[in-house]
């Protein structure tokens, strides 16, 4: 007996007669984070007109769609937003430059003339990238930084400090996960406890640090004190 054709083969040989196809044109490339890959890779921006099909030859427009971003390497198609993520070079001048920019910061309340706080904060910013970073170098950075803003080493937090944090940390907060800025503000801690208790110009350099990590005072105010606390 010859099986019954129904709703569905007819739905399934209308389906193989009419159909869409998307004609993507691109209007730019670079390089981002692809998340399929796990890494950094060159895309195309590509925008696309959608046409009605009859057997696979395009006959009807159906409009624009887009745009995205395709991965030249898995060819992966993702929304724009993607690009927001920063690429992991970029990522680690980020938070090279942050690492700097803290340490400067403390340094600057606390002075340098003390040993022991360069030696705490060049180990921190090697650690963050900067390979050939001195003790000599961050005390000249310091001194600079004071004769350029006219501020008094020893002094709380000002302005021209405090847009430094944040235009150093403001785009890095967003990329880090809550352990890895409450870790770039226990650093900043280590450096100011290194010759001794914070002091008052010291707890607020770290408290603008926190704020511009995102990080809640509360939690700004426990990790300082946890800071303080030998492991």
């Amino acid at each position: 007996m010859l099986p019954v054709r129904g709703r569905d083969d007819r739905a399934t040989r209308a389906l193989c007669v009419l159909g869409t196809r998307t004609a993507w044109t691109p209007v730019g490339d670079g390089e981002f984070y692809c998340p399929g890959c796990g890494g950094d890779r060159n895309y195309q921006r590509l925008t696309g007109r959608r046409r009605l099909t009859l057997l696979g030859v395009p006959v009807l427009p159906r409009g624009t769609t887009g745009p995205v971003v395709e991965c030249a390497a898995c060819g992966h198609h993702y929304g724009t937003d993607v690009l927001d993520h920063p690429t992991t070079r970029r990522f680690s001048a980020m938070l090279r430059d942050g690492v700097h920019t803290v340490a400067l910061a403390v340094l600057a309340a606390g002075g340098t003339g003390s040993r022991a706080p360069l030696e705490t904060a060049c180990a921190a910013v090697r650690a963050g990238g900067v390979d050939d970073c001195t003790e000599e170098q961050l005390a000249a950075l310091v001194d600079a930084l004071a004769a350029d803003t006219g501020r008094v080493l020893g002094e709380p937090c000002g302005a021209s400090l405090t847009i430094e944090l944040h235009e150093a940390l403001d785009p890095l907060a967003p990329h880090l996960a809550p352990a890895g800025r409450e870790a770039l503000l226990l650093q900043g801690a280590h450096i100011a406890l290194a010759d001794g208790p914070y002091t008052p110009a010291e707890r607020d350099a770290l408290t603008t640090v926190g704020a511009a990590l995102t990080l809640p005072a509360e939690d700004v105010t426990r990790l300082l004190e946890a800071a303080r606390t030998p492991s």
